[in-house]
């Protein structure tokens, strides 16, 4: 299978399984890869984690064979299709995790933006360069980079098509953090970090800080205080609270 999903302790693995082809993307694997999302949805998991399988590549991007002699019509419904895959992860109801081994190119760093965390190797690559085809990116990268390194930066990347490397990704904000060793352990580390908090909280925390880039802030205070409204409602607040007063863990049921 092209895509893989496997259970790892408390946590989904997804890995892209192309390695051969540097784990690039065609339709038939983002369908199976949104069938994977979805199927972690309906699981238990605490987090979802994905990577490419191999050293050399997170995913590589877009099988450029199956974009040449489309329709324009054609081509914008591919676009369409492929950015209802990475919507799956922004409505996951857990956080997830790319562990972006190697290059990750055009819809591959569009996979790893879509992801709310991300971290990467030593030998990892970042680029959007579908300008040097004559295209623009269509998965979601114009949108979520500068999002995530701001416009000035995303501009500069997506009209010169230049890749980054590990430090320079970091340095920007684009990773979250560099890991070295078993990347997947790594992965795992760092979402143990949030996944041991209530998963209803974790949510609200992550749709403030979401909504916030998309209104002013007299508006975002007034989310702010409704989701944390929500979120001191649930029992896992006053365990939380009771936890901290008598000096113990905390044990979060996400209720």
């Amino acid at each position: 299978m092209a895509i893989q999903l496997q259970r790892l302790d408390e946590f989904a693995l997804i890995t892209i399984n192309r390695p051969d082809a540097l784990n690039a993307l065609n339709v038939a694997l983002l369908g199976d890869l949104g069938r994977a999302i979805d199927e972690a949805a309906a699981g238990t998991a605490r987090a979802l984690l994905v990577t490419g399988a191999g050293a050399k590549a997170f995913c590589a991007g877009a099988d450029i064979k199956e974009l040449v002699g489309r329709t324009p019509a054609e081509h914008k419904r591919g676009m369409e299709y492929g950015q209802s895959i990475y919507a799956k992860l922004d409505a996951l109801r857990i956080p997830s995790v790319a562990i972006v081994n190697g290059y990750a190119f055009g819809g591959g760093l569009e996979l790893a933006l879509a992801c709310t965390f991300r971290l990467a190797t030593a030998n990892a690559r970042m680029a959007l360069p579908e300008i040097k085809l004559g295209v623009i990116p269509g998965y979601g990268g114009t949108q979520r980079l500068p999002r995530i390194v701001g416009e000035a930066r995303a501009l500069e990347m997506i009209m010169t098509g230049r890749a980054v490397d590990a430090d320079e990704a970091a340095r920007i904000g684009l990773v979250h953090r560099l890991v070295d060793g078993d990347a997947v352990a790594a992965g795992i580390a760092f979402a143990r970090e949030f996944g041991r908090h209530s998963l209803p909280v974790l949510d609200c925390a992550r749709s403030a800080v979401r909504r916030a880039l998309d209104t002013p802030l007299h508006e975002g205070l007034k989310i702010e205080a409704d989701l944390s409204g929500i979120a001191y409602q649930t029992q896992d607040a006053a365990e939380g609270m009771a936890a901290f007063i008598e000096k113990r863990k905390a044990q979060f049921k996400d209720s």
